[in-house]
């Protein structure tokens, strides 16, 4: 049965109450020092408050022993927080772009690289990271059939769906999973009936249609919650999403307003690969 989790008295409760039941306490102590970390910059810190790392990862059901893949980890600010977590326990698999692949946006060259630098120079707190390369259509060789527990994607889903490839994409993210992992997905949420691909390039997809994707591949549903949901974001300027923190792509116009609103409007979804 599909579970809706959503805040009864506060969202400071709704965190603490998924926390305390569903996480191992050790990790959540391991995640909080990383969350907090010298490590961290103060930017990346700071948008703790926005990307509720805790609350999502315990609604995603985060194991100490789990194989964990993240999709497109960008600047790895969900990097900075997992791996040292995982280190002595656990597998954190980073998805990469495959920088082998010519003619992609230059910024995924600059951010693979960017990557492989953060880990080498702090492999100490990191431990062991697998990076695995990843660029549909041109490579889709993700990862080995039926092998990690987890798959992360954050804020990715709508590049997917502006390029025609969230099918093939989540049919992929299927593929390597073992039967009964876990599909976690966070993506800036379009309002209900939006035509996909027009949103897309905003920024934003329709709850509908990420569920589709992962449907269509032979997921289940398992749980939705709200822990990144922002009433505030009215998603009603052109710029999308980008208009917003940390972006603030329209500079110094508006910037209060925007600041005022916090981040995206977020869906938080749980997918399970089913066991037969």
């Amino acid at each position: 049965m599909k579970k809706l989790i959503t805040p009864l008295v506060s969202v400071a409760l709704l965190f603490t109450s998924s926390i305390s039941v569903a996480m191992d306490p050790v990790l959540i102590s391991k995640l909080e020092a990383a969350m907090n970390g010298d490590h961290r910059t103060e930017k990346n810190t700071a948008r703790n408050k926005y990307r509720h790392p805790l609350s999502t990862l315990s609604f995603f059901g985060l194991e100490p022993e789990m194989s964990v893949l993240e999709i497109a980890p960008g600047g790895g600010w969900y990097t900075e927080i997992i791996a040292p977590a995982m280190r002595d326990t656990g597998t954190y698999i980073a998805g990469s772009y495959d920088v082998e692949i010519e003619g992609q946006p230059k910024y995924r060259y600059r951010q693979h690289d960017a990557l492989l630098t953060q880990i080498t120079e702090q492999s100490e707190l990191y431990g062991q990271i697998k990076v695995a390369t990843y660029s549909p259509p041109q490579s889709r060789n993700l990862w080995k059939k039926d092998a990690v527990d987890m798959v992360l994607t954050f804020r990715s889903s709508h590049g997917w769906v502006r390029d025609g490839l969230i099918d093939d994409v989540y049919s992929d993210f299927f593929s390597v999973l073992k039967p009964g992992g876990v599909l976690g997905v966070v993506q800036h949420r379009a309002p209900v009936g939006g035509d996909a691909v027009a949103w897309a390039k905003k920024g934003y997809v329709p709850e509908a249609r990420i569920i589709q994707a992962a449907e269509k591949a032979g997921f289940a549903l398992d749980a939705k919650s709200e822990i990144n949901a922002n009433a505030k974001d009215l998603k009603d300027h052109d710029e999308g999403v980008w208009r917003l923190p940390p972006t603030l792509g329209l500079g110094d116009q508006d910037r209060d307003k925007y600041l005022a609103i916090g981040e995206s409007d977020r869906m938080t979804l749980r997918f399970v690969k089913p066991t037969k």
